[in-house]
């Protein structure tokens, strides 16, 4: 049998064990809202740089249609 004393401390280290784990799980779900945060931020980053991108291609599209430097078709325009 048991004394008194020895219950009190198996109890005692069954609620640390307990207290840590649960520290443990806080921390890993505040990890994880921090991860997902910055993915977020991330994706929201990209989705600027692709209608950046897009913006761009379409600017570049226009000055090169506009000048007679990309016009293949008129071989006039074509000096070295």
């Amino acid at each position: 049998t048991m004394s008194s004393d020895d219950g009190d401390m198996e109890n005692q280290a069954e609620l640390e064990e307990k207290t840590r784990l649960i520290n443990q799980v806080l921390e890993l779900q505040h990890t994880l809202e921090d991860l997902s945060a910055r993915v977020d931020a991330v994706k929201e980053e990209n989705l600027k740089l692709k209608s950046e991108n897009q913006v761009l291609g379409q600017y570049i599209e226009n000055l090169m249609s506009a000048s007679s430097v990309f016009q293949t078709t008129d071989t006039k325009s074509k000096r070295k």
